[in-house]
């Protein structure tokens, strides 16, 4: 495992431009969602999971427009290798009308039938009733994050990454400041509970869009255009953004589907566990923050080589993202397993909720390296390449043929405490590290898409 590289002044001021930014966003944004699950916390553990659960439609939702602009990223980064400006606004267009059109199903299931929603994860009324009046506030303002994340991965692909922390981070700061005076009915404002969280989240979440394009505008950005010329895309132009997007798309689906099933099974193994469950997450989300910024700034760079011409240069890009990932991953996975008597005790949890959140937590930081040495190929390499279909098959197979039995295996058969589930969910990520650092290898996912 050669080093020499970080000898590559160059590579590592044009990675690190691009991943410090997003690591520092992610950080806010994971810090403020432990802090909003802390405060939320004090209200017991049938707020905590009623707000783990509604966040789950959330999630869904999220990953279902990830998957998508990340898919349409892969041409706006390939476009920005070759610098044609034209087109990155055109598959901008094409992102917003496809990602607002999801964010209105969301919306609809959210206001009109939170409980049904609910339903499918926890059989608890109460979690039911606190989570229902959540998801109706919160489910308002999933249309202005569809377009902020549109404008988002078009930014980062661009190396305009900055604008996105700003925005990103002083909506974040509004929304926690906010839903803290409204749980706790502080500044003249009324204790709303959970309410009151979901009222900050979806505020914070609107300010974001709004700040988003005045950046855009102000600074004169490549965006900063006509809206009406986003949409003059023609179809055939449009058929061929959508064949490489909508694998990734059905991707991010079939895999948010499976984590969703994940959490409906923790759910009904105890309210406890499922709360357990929702503090590690948290944690989980700490510990992503700096894969997140070393695997989308090495999609980007992955996608601006191809799209000059420089498919050996993207391989090579790849192979040293990951063996830092690596080396960071069993860092962070160590500090997680030394911090676990720190967190668990800043929760309101039962006995047997503490030793879930320790265990957890073991099993989390254990199999972490695993995680983003996955997380690096996938993001950074099969997916930058243009790899969408290969991608899809690899990640269904996975976790429905592996993933999800084991966790039914698990908790229903052989009625493992959930750490112990989670361990063997675990087990299909073992399984696609294999497959996916064949494919890798075998440079059979670097696809140009631009100069076809």
């Amino acid at each position: 495992m050669s080093l020499s590289f970080l000898k590559d002044r160059a590579f590592l001021r044009e990675m690190l431009t691009i991943a410090l930014p997003i690591s520092f966003q992610q950080l806010i944004n994971a810090s403020l969602n432990m802090i909003d699950v802390i405060m939320v916390g004090q209200l017991g553990e049938a707020s905590i999971a009623a707000l783990g659960l509604s966040n789950q439609v959330f999630f869904v939702f999220i990953l279902l427009l990830f998957g998508l602009t990340s898919g349409m990223a892969i041409f706006t980064a390939q476009f920005w290798g070759k610098q044609e400006v034209g087109p990155i606004r055109k598959v901008l267009g094409m992102s917003i009308l496809i990602t607002s059109a999801i964010a209105l199903l969301f919306t609809l299931a959210a206001t009109l039938m939170p409980r049904v929603v609910l339903g499918f994860y926890t059989n608890d009324k109460e979690v039911i009733d606190i989570g229902a009046s959540y998801l109706r506030i919160v489910g308002l303002s999933y249309i202005p994050v569809a377009i902020a994340t549109s404008y988002v991965a078009t930014l980062r692909s661009i190396h305009l990454v900055k604008l996105t922390v700003i925005a990103t981070v002083a909506a974040l700061l509004f929304k926690t400041i906010l839903g803290y005076m409204l749980i706790f009915g502080l500044g003249g404002f009324p204790a709303l509970g959970v309410e009151g969280a979901a009222i900050g989240t979806a505020a914070g979440w609107t300010l974001e869009l709004i700040l988003i394009l005045i950046l855009v505008y102000t600074q004169k950005t490549p965006l900063a255009a006509n809206p009406l010329t986003f949409f003059s895309f023609d179809l055939p132009f449009f058929s061929r953004v959508l064949t490489t997007t909508l694998p990734a798309l059905a991707n991010e689906m079939f895999w948010s589907l499976g984590i969703t099933t994940y959490n409906a099974i923790y759910a009904r193994i105890g309210t406890d566990s499922i709360a357990a469950i929702n503090v590690n997450a948290t944690i989980e989300e700490l510990a992503f923050v700096v894969f997140m910024g070393l695997g989308n700034a090495c999609a980007v760079m992955v996608g601006n080589r191809i799209g000059a011409g420089k498919k050996e240069e993207a391989f090579e890009t790849v192979r040293r993202v990951v063996i830092l990932s690596m080396f960071f991953a069993w860092a962070v996975g160590l500090i997680v397993i030394l911090l676990r008597d720190v967190v668990v005790g800043l929760y309101d949890l039962s006995p047997s909720g503490e030793n879930n959140v320790r265990m957890l937590m073991l099993m989390m930081g254990s199999v972490l390296w695993i995680r983003m040495f996955n997380f690096s190929t996938f993001i950074g390499a099969l997916r930058a390449g243009g790899d969408t279909r290969f991608a899809l098959l690899m990640e269904v197979c996975s976790i429905w043929l592996i993933g999800v039995p084991a966790a039914y295996i698990g908790a229903f058969v052989l009625h493992l405490p959930v750490y112990y589930v989670y361990l063997m969910v675990a087990l299909e990520e073992l399984a696609k590290a294999f497959v996916s650092g064949w494919r890798v290898y075998s440079r059979k996912w670097i696809h140009d898409l631009v100069n076809e």
